[in-house]
């Protein structure tokens, strides 16, 4: 199914790296892409021990609103400027609160991108976001690091094969953006080798059926964790975007991701295309 509805939420502040990275994609693929300011209210904490001043909460509210008002236009001048089709919308969160304002949003789109949680600048609950939006929405997710990336459109990818559902669910989630890459490798890292069949095949096979240009690459018993194996990868090979299965689980109302999940979104250099 071709992209042709692009959901970015806007930084709060900087140079705006998913959103000039949506625009990107939706000019290559002739796609609507709706631009989400989030607004972020104060939370009382639970152990203050009287109620915050109504003036105080309502100055931080108005601060928030405007705060995303104004990203909110930078988007939508953004893409003017890119002549795509847009909207900008804005959506209210209680800071810590449940994030079904943004969800909403997210759920009746091809792709959500948004920006990787920049440590200089930090903005309010981004990886809190990023993970609910994986595990919540039923939308891919495509995160772009807090460095840039280029918005020329990927030509060299690397897909993480393990043969799961997810990692299925992200390659059928990438094949638009594929369909116009140089090359594409199939990575298969193996803990301990004798493995039946050969590794990586049948993805393989199913991506020539598609016209694409594949090679496998397995990788047995590596020396480094799976995560500094994938990076260095990138960094050697020159890649442009990665293509991943996401793993975690639910612990009551938190979410955490799988060990080498978080690790790649930390230290990641190039936008990295997920699916739960």
């Amino acid at each position: 199914m071709p992209i042709k509805d692009i959901l970015t939420v806007i930084d709060l502040q900087g140079d705006q790296p998913a959103a000039k990275y949506a625009l990107s994609l939706a000019e290559l693929h002739d796609a609507h892409v709706t631009g989400l300011a989030l607004a972020f209210e104060p939370l009382a904490p639970a152990f203050a021990a009287a109620p915050m001043p109504i003036d105080y909460i309502q100055a931080a509210q108005e601060q928030a609103i405007a705060a995303a008002k104004a990203s909110q236009a930078t988007f939508e001048e953004m893409a003017r400027v890119a002549g795509v089709k847009f909207e900008g919308r804005r959506a209210d969160l209680l800071t810590g609160g449940p994030l079904e304002n943004v969800l909403y949003h997210c759920r009746p789109t091809d792709l959500v991108v948004i920006g990787q949680n920049d440590p200089e600048t930090s903005e309010p609950m981004r990886d809190l976001l990023i993970e609910t939006i994986l595990f919540e929405s039923g939308a891919p997710v495509l995160v772009v690091p807090y460095i840039g990336a280029k918005t020329t459109g990927p030509k060299n990818v690397l897909i993480g094969w393990d043969g799961s559902p997810t990692a299925s669910r992200a390659v059928h989630a990438a094949l638009p953006m594929l369909a116009d890459a140089d090359k594409i490798t199939v990575m298969v890292i193996e803990k301990r080798s004798g493995s039946a069949g050969q590794p990586g095949a049948d993805i393989a096979t199913y991506l020539a059926r598609h016209d694409l240009n594949v090679t496998v690459n397995v990788v047995t018993n590596p020396q480094i964790g799976v995560a500094d194996t994938l990076l260095n990868t990138v960094s050697e090979q020159g890649h442009d975007l990665v293509v991943m299965g996401g793993y975690g689980h639910s612990r009551m109302r938190e979410f955490l991701f799988g060990g080498a999940t978080r690790e790649i979104l930390a230290s990641m250099t190039v936008p990295v295309l997920m699916s739960h």
